[in-house]
């Protein structure tokens, strides 16, 4: 048995059979690299917008679709699929523009999802009651950007918003019983486990559907990566990584699905991505490390709907010390 509720275990419980995501490259860009927010984006963010396993944006998205299940079907003998708008914010256009690409990606009756990448300052009412419309047709989820509980780590990379976008945004969601998943990145150079354990924490309390977790990974031309070759950041090491992956688990409601552990950075241009490593290395190492410590996703949820004698009465934090001493 699994020590954390895997995608693929959660997708073929529902759905029955081996369900591939296909990721679709619509043509979006970003309000924080347009100039209405800001320009230049999220410091880490390079020129395809996290989206570089897609196709080219010139390729109709019906064809993306298309030559991408078939694609799916001879590599991993899927069956159904979710259509995935991946790159950039895939709400920041017009509603008639949406809808249109979003009906064009459902093509084909074995499309059981359409899941719609995000900043949680674009879903406006209008953008989810366009959301619901299609609701009629497949389950649709939303993949909103979160990366980090720490304030002053949000600044830094230029996320344009503060936690409190977020919050709003989910709960908006939740109220409208969309399935909710969160991006979190766990080794932001300015983030420490702390962060990761309220991180952990928020999204529990938020009651969020699934996490995407990632690894950071520094591409050259990226301001992120300047600061790279400046020597301006460090990048925390390989067994940190690993000791934040298994506690942010540790603290995660069990009922969450966790849709990513490692990041999978492009091959062109990275100055910096999993510590050299290929992706399934590192899950291998957080899943021996689970292993060997006798621990899993949860183990540590036992902070929510506490008395309050439980916290000030006795003075005691969720292991019988301080949380920040305890971590």
């Amino acid at each position: 048995m699994s020590r954390y509720r895997k995608l693929s275990d959660y997708l073929r419980g529902k759905y029955g059979t081996r369900v591939h995501r296909l990721p679709i490259n619509a043509g979006f860009t970003c309000p924080n690299r347009d100039g209405t927010i800001s320009k230049g984006g999220c410091i880490f963010c390079e020129e395809t917008g996290s989206g570089f396993g897609a196709m080219g944006e010139d390729v109709p998205i019906s064809q993306q679709v298309r030559v991408m299940m078939e694609r799916a079907v001879r590599r991993y003998k899927a069956e159904k699929f979710i259509a995935y708008f991946q790159a950039f914010s895939n709400t920041y256009a017009p509603l008639d523009v949406l809808r249109k690409k979003y009906e064009s990606a459902l093509m084909d009756d074995r499309i059981v999802a359409l899941s719609v990448s995000t900043r949680p300052d674009l879903l406006q009412e209008e953008i989810l009651d366009l959301l619901e419309e299609f609701k009629e047709k497949v389950d649709v989820m939303v993949e909103v950007g979160f990366q980090t509980s720490n304030y002053r780590t949000l600044m830094k990379i230029n996320r344009g918003h503060t936690l409190a976008e977020f919050i709003d945004a989910v709960i908006r969601l939740k109220k409208r019983e969309f399935e909710v998943v969160a991006h979190v990145i766990l080794n932001l150079p300015w983030d420490d486990m702390i962060d990761v354990v309220e991180s952990a924490k928020i999204l529990s309390a938020l009651k969020i559907d699934g996490v995407k977790c990632h690894s950071l990974y520094i591409v050259d031309g990226t301001p992120l990566g300047e600061m790279f070759k400046r020597g301006e950041i460090e990048i925390c090491s390989l067994e940190e990584y690993v000791e934040r992956v298994v506690r942010f688990l540790e603290y995660l409601d069990p009922r969450i699905v966790i849709h990513r552990l490692v990041a999978d950075p492009p091959k062109d241009k990275v100055l910096f991505g999993n510590w050299g490593l290929d992706k399934r290395k590192i899950l291998w190492m957080i899943e021996k490390e689970l292993e060997q410590r006798d621990t899993y996703q949860g183990a540590r949820f036992n902070y929510l709907r506490r008395k309050g004698v439980d916290w000030f009465g006795k003075g005691k934090g969720i292991d019988g010390g301080s949380d920040q001493t305890r971590l």
